[in-house]
């Protein structure tokens, strides 16, 4: 087979030419097969050839990195097998639902739930502005609040929701939810999180989908108003994605494919009737939402996934909360192994359905082979043991052309939603943390539900203590490692002389990764808590006069704008307004920072009726936002290397940034 690999891998070279989602399906069959074949082979050298028997604990450390790549590979083939059949892309789909929808003359009642428990006022208020502002008429808006503030009362009156609070704050938001569904009636539900914000077409859009009468919940995708920790952090939210995105724009349709849609807990319309035969949200589970999917399934009912953003949230902004927002979602979902409702114990699923939903269950094993994948490289210069046998031949021949076709690949696969290099820098900082939760999970300890905090204030830059120690301590026993490798060549048994070449590259790879991991940890200082999305707008400033004066936003938010063009024209005075669409009536500035080329741009004391409207223009036009392509790997890596060598200054004019659709049709700034 080795005169045949480089034949092989051109395959691949080939098929990436075009998108995945534009390739015939036996293409993506062929590649599945390919990578398959790649793995079972340097499995079975593994196995056969890599083994070091020289002492119990050679032996030892050897069969355990061969478990960890055994489990890391093989459950990584389960999503790509999950693939092999026709999934569907119901974007395709949209008009003729609509059509069909609109002459079925079908006008369902829908109850729009947001639960809420302590999130900033702010925050609720963009998602209940949203909900209150869509086009469907047939709908009410509850805002469920398990905080029972008087300020959550008063902004729900005052949009025009209905407010309930309970007494008891029994089973978090499954039960807060299931307490709303006791006051409602209508035909479907809809459920957005707190900080989560439609698009006013979202019901217009979904329900079509709900027409049929075997669909009980038709789920959309999550997208963000603002940058994860790690993106900001690094400074790299123009190359990097949410780690949300691979999950929704390739796993939940692949999913879609065998009826094993994922709810996620927000974005989602379903069936009344259906959520009453299986007596609401599962209130046993944590994740609520997963366990409450599967539920339906186990039901007969279907559920349709649509891959078209129509709301978006607010990613957790700080890197503690970031980490704990995974451990809170890894217990639900490994708590739901133990549940007669879960994905294992469930009765009335198909085997198809059952290995979908339980590999989003054993993802999350998966971070106890990676800590050791990440420790092991320290058994070369620490203990004097070699724990894989490789030479140069099987290095060219198995390994690097395994690890080549997958970083070639795994882009094209993910249809553009991650690097194979990238993608891997928010597992270094979620390695130690989740490996602990899984441990805890397995003897029993449940973590409780714990909402992540959103819109804080920070006036200096800080890190986690908790999340740093072990990523220094990694970094220590690194250098130590490396140290010993390189320093006392001489006193080496020779076995592990002869590895020392892959003990090395592993351990520079290792102690390269941990310092960025580091790095992503610093979160920077937090004064302006609007999220800035990235876009290019024409505009125009005008003076009391009614003169107009052209330039460019580059920025907006619900603080300010950043503004480029001939500067030196603009009439700065106190009564200067900015004006970019006909939607919005032209609003009142305050130059706070300007350099030769840009302005940065407060608003001035804006009434509420156009504070809101702002709101509305930002983050509920259909299609503002951004299916972005993930970059190539090498550009990847040297934008990271930039990154780490120059870090990125937050400032004023340099707020971190999301990119944006414009509006599809905008008036000119000459009109």
């Amino acid at each position: 087979m080795n005169e045949l690999l480089p034949l092989l891998l051109i395959w691949p070279l080939w098929l990436i030419r075009r998108p995945e989602q534009d390739t015939p399906i036996w293409g993506r069959r062929s590649l599945i097969l390919l990578i398959s074949l790649f793995t079972l082979r340097y499995l079975v050298w593994r196995v056969t050839s890599s083994l070091n028997f020289d002492s119990r604990l050679s032996i030892t450390l050897s069969l355990l990195l061969l478990v960890a790549e055994a489990w890391l590979l093989l459950i990584g083939l389960v999503p790509l097998w999950l693939a092999w059949r026709r999934f569907p892309d119901r974007r395709v789909e949209i008009n003729d639902r609509q059509k069909r929808w609109a002459e079925s003359g079908w006008k369902p009642h829908v109850d729009i739930l947001v639960p809420t428990y302590g999130e900033p006022i702010k925050v609720l208020e963009r998602a209940l502005i949203g909900c209150t502002n869509l086009s469907y008429p047939h709908t009410k808006v509850w805002v469920l609040d398990d905080s029972g503030r008087h300020e959550v009362k008063a902004l729900a009156a005052e949009l025009g929701c209905r407010y309930l609070h309970r007494a008891e704050r029994a089973n978090a938001k499954a039960g807060n939810l299931n307490h709303g569904l006791r006051h409602c009636r209508g035909e479907l539900v809809a459920v957005f999180d707190a900080d989560f914000i439609p698009q006013r077409t979202f019901l217009d859009r979904s329900i079509g989908f709900l027409l049929d009468p075997e669909v009980a919940l038709i789920q959309t995708p999550q997208t963000f108003i603002n940058a994860d920790p790690v993106m900001r952090n690094l400074g790299m939210e123009n190359w990097l994605l949410s780690d949300e995105e691979s999950f929704y724009r390739w796993i939940q349709p692949a999913r879609d494919g065998w009826g094993a849609v994922v709810c996620a807990g927000t974005s989602f319309v379903v069936k009344r009737k259906a959520l009453d035969q299986i007596d609401g949200f599962v209130e046993q589970a944590i994740s609520e939402d997963f366990v409450t999917g599967i539920s339906l399934t186990r039901q007969h009912w279907r559920l349709l996934y649509l891959q078209e953003k129509l709301s978006a949230g607010l990613a957790a902004e700080t890197m503690a909360d970031f980490v704990h927002q995974r451990q809170r979602w890894a217990y639900g979902t490994l708590q739901s192994l133990r549940l007669s409702s879960g994905p294992l114990r469930s009765k009335g699923l198909s085997l198809g359905q059952r290995i979908a939903y339980l590999e989003g269950v054993m993802h999350w094993f998966n971070n106890l082979p990676r800590l050791v994948l990440m420790l092991m490289p320290l058994s070369y210069g620490l203990l004097g043991i070699i724990p894989i046998l490789l030479n140069s031949k099987a290095a060219l021949t198995l390994l690097l052309p395994l690890w080549g076709l997958q970083v070639l690949t795994l882009g094209w696969l993910n249809r553009g939603s991650r690097t194979a290099f990238l993608s891997e820098l928010t597992g270094w900082v979620l390695t130690v943390p989740l490996t602990v939760t899984v441990l805890a999970n397995l003897i029993g300890r449940i973590g409780g539900f714990r909402v992540t905090p959103k819109h804080q204030r920070r006036d200096r830059g800080s890190c986690s203590v908790e999340l740093l120690l072990p990523l220094l301590a990694l970094v220590l026993f690194n250098l130590v490692n490396l140290q010993g490798l390189l320093s006392n060549a001489s006193d080496l048994p020779a076995q592990v002389l002869a590895g020392r070449p892959v003990g090395l590259v592993w351990g520079v790879i290792n102690l390269l990764s941990l310092i960025v991991a580091v790095r992503a940890c610093w979160d920077p200082a937090a004064t302006d808590l609007a999220p800035w999305q990235k876009l290019k707008i024409e505009a125009w400033i005008e003076d009391d006069g009614g003169h107009r004066y052209p330039c460019c936003i580059t920025a907006l938010s619900e603080s300010g704008a950043k503004i480029s063009g001939s500067l030196a024209t603009l009439p700065w005075v106190a009564s200067s307004r900015l004006r970019w669409c006909q939607e919005l009536p032209a609003l009142p500035v305050i130059l706070t920072n300007k350099t030769k080329s840009e302005a940065l741009l407060h608003w001035g004391d804006l009434p509420r009726n156009e504070r809101y409207a702002l709101i509305r223009w930002l983050f509920c036009r259909p299609g503002c936002w951004v299916d972005r392509q993930a970059p190539m790997e090498g550009r990847a890596l040297l934008a990271l290397l930039r990154r780490l060598i120059a870090p990125t200054k937050r400032g004023p004019f340099n707020p971190s940034l999301i990119p944006q659709h414009p509006p599809t049709i905008q008036t000119s700034a000459h009109q």
